[in-house]
């Protein structure tokens, strides 16, 4: 397999636009079809989604999928069948296995469960939402959340949720052949992609460079197949990433 560089730009994508969610899809995503922007690697979704003070996704169900969540601004509240429930915030990873079958909603009104803003609150949330398939199905639903803002602090991409044993710090997901990772660039750092057979990069803000594929703004991601290490330089300004390492694809 050689390495080849899919750059898809963030102004290409699907879009959900409704009075309270402003959704960007990578991927087919609900009403969206295309039969050839299906998936890669084991990633089936990565949405970068946009919701207004005190609206929110309602209950609905999943099932056989790991659904990791990842907030950029704001506050995300999470309640689940299961009986959890969780505010999301940046710095804070959060894994749901839907498993056998779950319930959950996703509500940006996080004064409700005691979080960080008065009932006043008026800002929105924004987060990336990114599905992967398990390892197996019919698995018991499961959720788990851990706040890596430390490990962000020090630099470098740092693993954030993973199948892998040798990733402790990670929040764990039922699927042994991927693990996430995220960055937050300073100005002028560099970090070095992981080499592995199918990458997914998402430059969630900001702006960065990566060698043999040029520049990647806010939006933008390239799906790497046989990736070999490539460097990723950020430009002028912080950036942050999302990069999905995997060893198998659908």
């Amino acid at each position: 397999m050689s390495n080849t560089y899919d750059i898809r730009r963030g102004g290409e994508r699907f879009a959900t636009k409704i009075d309270w969610l402003d959704s960007k899809h990578s991927f087919s995503f609900g009403q969206h079809y295309d039969a050839g922007n299906t998936h890669h690697g084991l990633l089936l979704v990565n949405n970068d989604d946009v919701v207004a003070p005190g609206m929110g996704f309602e209950t609905h169900p999943h099932r056989d999928m790991e659904i990791v969540t990842w907030v950029l601004d704001g506050a995300l509240v999470h309640q689940d069948s299961m009986g959890h429930s969780g505010i999301i915030h940046p710095g804070l990873a959060q894994r749901m296995s839907a498993g056998t079958g779950i319930l959950h909603s996703e509500k940006n009104d996080a004064w409700r469960l005691g979080g960080p803003s008065s009932p006043e609150h008026t800002n929105p949330v924004h987060f990336v939402q990114m599905w992967v398939i398990p390892d197996e199905a019919r698995i018991e639903p499961g959720y788990e959340q851990l706040d890596i803002t430390a490990e962000l602090e020090r630099g470098g991409l740092v693993p954030v949720a993973s199948g892998r044993s040798e990733h402790e710090s990670a929040i764990r997901i039922k699927q042994k052949d991927a693990t996430l990772f995220a960055a937050r660039l300073a100005p002028g750092e560099s970090v070095d992609v992981p080499a592995a057979p199918w990458v997914h990069l998402y430059v969630a803000r900001g702006g960065v460079v990566l060698e043999g594929a040029g520049r990647l703004d806010t939006g933008d991601a390239v799906r790497l197949t046989a990736a070999d290490g490539q460097r990723l330089t950020a430009l002028d300004v912080p950036a942050e990433v999302l990069v999905w390492e995997m060893a198998s694809s659908l």
